[in-house]
């Protein structure tokens, strides 16, 4: 598991890479706060060495929760940059800050 931020200087937005060895997923999904928990809207795509990316654009100045969903469950990233508590679903949701 990986996280690349990328800040860039034309405007105030980071590019944000996440990466996730998955070699036997069928399908991984990116779901956080800044797109509602929304399953089809950052699907990451498998490439040849197992690997599932995606890159997302986040306002900076800011930290969001995440997970992802790997063939229907859900998974933390260990490279969050912190855990946060979630009475909703009963466990730890990922912390990222840009």
């Amino acid at each position: 598991m990986a996280i690349k931020k990328q800040y860039l200087k034309s405007k105030p937005i980071c590019k944000v890479t996440f990466s996730l060895e998955a070699e036997d997923a069928e399908k991984v999904a990116l779901v956080g706060c800044f797109n509602e928990w929304d399953s089809k809207d950052v699907p990451l795509k498998k490439l040849k060495n197992g690997t599932f990316k995606a890159t997302v654009d986040l306002p900076k100045d800011q930290s969001y929760e995440f997970r992802y969903i790997v063939d229907g469950e859900y998974v933390n990233d260990t490279a969050a940059d912190a855990y946060a508590w979630n009475d909703y679903a009963g466990t730890e949701n990922g912390v990222i800050t840009v």
